[in-house]
């Protein structure tokens, strides 16, 4: 497990604020009974990890109201989208992994990652795209690759 530099948050707490956060994005709040849909958990385990994260700071919480991220919990919140963002692109773009199970896989990794290995993957994906024609050839030569070991399983 791999926290947010400086959060000292769970794999769990991580998934509460991005929801957070991107329950924001979206609606412009955040409330209990959609975070407890966007993450098929029980409105008591909402309330549970609601209370842990306002007693880090990270959020503005009281009970039947909409919640909010303070200042120190959207840089938390940006830094856990970034990491999710940055494996998502990297196993789509570069992988060739399908989108589902992409979004699955980095949901898991971007909570055990060392920062420096999600860095790297992103300055990669930034080379690839600082020489377009070359990085576009790797890819397809790696995606040509994977299908041609499929085939001689």
């Amino acid at each position: 497990m791999n926290p947010t530099p400086g959060s000292n948050l769970s794999a769990s707490l991580e998934d509460y604020i991005e929801v957070i956060y991107n329950l924001m994005a979206e609606k412009n709040c955040a409330r209990s009974k959609d975070i407890a849909a966007r993450l098929s958990v029980s409105g008591a385990s909402v309330t549970e990890a609601l209370r842990s994260l306002a007693g880090k700071g990270l959020i503005n919480y009281a009970p039947y109201e909409a919640i909010t991220l303070t200042s120190r919990g959207r840089r938390t919140a940006k830094d856990v989208v970034r990491r999710h963002d940055a494996l998502k692109r990297f196993f789509v773009d570069v992988l060739g992994i399908e989108n589902d199970l992409a979004e699955k896989g980095a949901c898991r990794v971007e909570h055990a990652a060392p920062q420096p290995i999600i860095d790297r993957m992103i300055n990669f994906i930034s080379y690839l795209e600082s020489c377009p024609d070359e990085g576009k050839e790797v890819i397809r030569n790696f995606s040509s690759f994977c299908r041609d070991s499929k085939s001689k399983k």
